[in-house]
């Protein structure tokens, strides 16, 4: 296969909205109750858009033992009764999350995307969400079924936005890309750098803060090749004729803003060298493999 044809973030994004309008998520309703929820990297993030309005203890692969320590004392007299892992493949990290919740005495429900992986096998109950096939760690229709199941959002609505969005004049003579979101989205600037590491790598093109973290000493240092791309009004960070601040809805929710972001890092990733397209093939046959298997990683991870 000619992987220089593969698709760019952006358009993977207008492709995942076409699909969830003819497969509308199904609807997310759990219970306000303290509980744990665990996820790597993406999926964390996904954690904290989902249930950060509830009594939760969030946790990833690097701390969730650590933390189960914790807060054995509250698992031994029942204040903390359930663990939520949040895994698009069902498989990877969340066998052992899973494992090591139930050894700690906890009920398991796994979010995924999987319904026959190994996770959704072990855990005690799992609710698997729709995707599509899209290449290896985009990640997007995966994630962003979960969020729509929670918020309700409407993605020909999101997708309309999107294609009403004009880019400013001068936008692909910018080097460096920054983005500014509203504090409450902070999840989804750590999303937008996961993709910088993903897409450019050492070539790093992108930055990305909440609104309280950007007002943190993070443009001391200016570029005139530096676009400053904001969701909310921008009146200090970047060049003054480098700032581009985009109007949301007055009801923008999760999936507006994580589509809207990995939209505008898909028009950044068209512009620039095919960093990620040249180095995805060497990566899934001789990468890291998931836990447990021998088999490489596909470059286009299927849908269901």
């Amino acid at each position: 296969m000619n992987y220089n044809n593969l698709p760019n973030l952006n358009e993977t994004v207008l492709k995942a909205l076409a699909f969830f309008i003819k497969n509308q998520p199904r609807r997310l309703k759990l219970k306000n109750s303290a509980r744990f929820v665990v996820g790597s990297v993406n999926a964390y993030n996904t954690g904290r858009m989902l249930f950060g309005n509830q009594a939760t203890i969030f946790a990833d692969e690097g701390n969730f033992r650590e933390i189960l320590k914790i807060y054995r004392p509250l698992i031994k007299n029942q204040t903390l009764k359930e663990a939520i892992i949040i895994s698009a493949s069902g498989e990877k990290d969340s066998i052992w999350e899973i494992k090591v919740a139930k050894a700690a005495g906890l009920k398991t429900l796994l979010l995924t995307c999987n319904a026959n992986s190994t996770g959704a096998q072990l855990a005690d109950s799992f609710i698997a969400f729709k995707k599509m096939s899209e290449p290896y760690s985009y990640n997007f229709s995966t994630y962003l079924g979960m969020l729509l199941s929670v918020t309700g959002e409407n993605p020909l609505v999101i997708k309309k936005f999107l294609q009403l969005l004009k880019t400013p004049r001068g936008f692909k003579n910018f080097s460096y890309f920054s983005f500014i979101l509203p504090d409450r989205f902070k999840a989804i600037a750590e999303m937008i750098m996961v993709k910088d590491d993903e897409l450019f790598g050492p070539y790093s093109s992108l930055r990305a803060y909440s609104q309280g973290n950007a007002r943190h000493a993070k443009f001391i240092a200016r570029s005139p090749r530096e676009l400053v791309i904001s969701f909310i009004p921008n009146a200090f960070f970047g060049e003054l004729k480098n700032r581009w601040t985009i109007k949301l809805p007055q009801n923008a929710n999760f999936g507006l803003i994580l589509s809207l972001s990995y939209y505008l890092v898909g028009l950044i990733q068209k512009q620039k060298p095919a960093y990620f397209k040249k180095g995805i093939e060497q990566y899934c046959q001789l990468g890291p493999k998931a836990y447990g298997e021998k088999k490489p990683f596909s470059v286009i991870v299927p849908g269901n």
